[in-house]
């Protein structure tokens, strides 16, 4: 169960090269085992401050709740490129030929359309965690979901990016900071 900050905070972490071992398929926030991953477990365990993303060059842009295999891939510039020019709209992982009429993957407007309620509970403080490529690509998504009402324009955006140490205690203190606009919950249609 979520208390009513969760579905109006979003934080959004790069994946991480350190990974848990374990089933094929088992969830983004337990798969990742960096420090940035260690320390959201145990500041918050249950998702009870904030509903958490990630950015993968893997994967993409997706709910940390979405399970994932171990996997081996680095951001590059060509991958964050990619993903800026595809939007909200290109599957990740991207397909290896280009036989299929439909492509495979999932792409991050169905991710954060489902973590907002299609829109109706926006997002109102975002967060984004990460090194400089990911921030830029972090950065688009988010004007993108801006435009498309799934954070409120007007909402606080925090980016950490600094020393490992430096950036676990920045993420720490967004996730313990209480907002009281982040659970308002008026039916405003998430536009302000």
């Amino acid at each position: 169960m979520t208390n009513p900050l969760s579905p109006r905070r979003l934080l959004i972490l790069s994946c991480s090269m350190t990974k848990r071992d374990g089933p094929q398929y088992i969830p983004a926030r337990d798969r990742y085992d960096g420090p940035l991953w260690r320390t959201l477990r145990h500041v918050d365990p249950d998702e009870r401050k904030a509903r958490v993303a990630f950015l993968s060059a893997e994967y993409g842009f997706r709910e940390a709740r979405t399970t994932i295999e171990n996997y081996d891939r680095r951001m590059t510039r060509e991958i964050a490129a990619a993903m800026r020019a595809g939007g909200l709209g290109t599957r990740w992982p991207l397909p290896k030929t280009h036989r299929r009429a439909m492509p495979s993957g999932e792409h991050p407007g169905m991710h954060i359309a489902s973590m907002t309620e299609h829109g109706r509970k926006p997002f109102v403080d975002v967060c984004l965690v990460g090194g400089a490529l990911f921030l830029d690509v972090m950065r688009h998504f988010v004007d993108l979901f801006q435009e498309d009402g799934f954070v409120r324009g007007s909402s606080p955006v925090t980016e950490v990016c600094a020393p490992i140490g430096i950036m676990r205690q920045r993420m720490s203190i967004w996730l313990n900071r209480s907002t009281g606009d982040a659970s308002d919950d008026a039916d405003d249609g998430g536009r302000r």
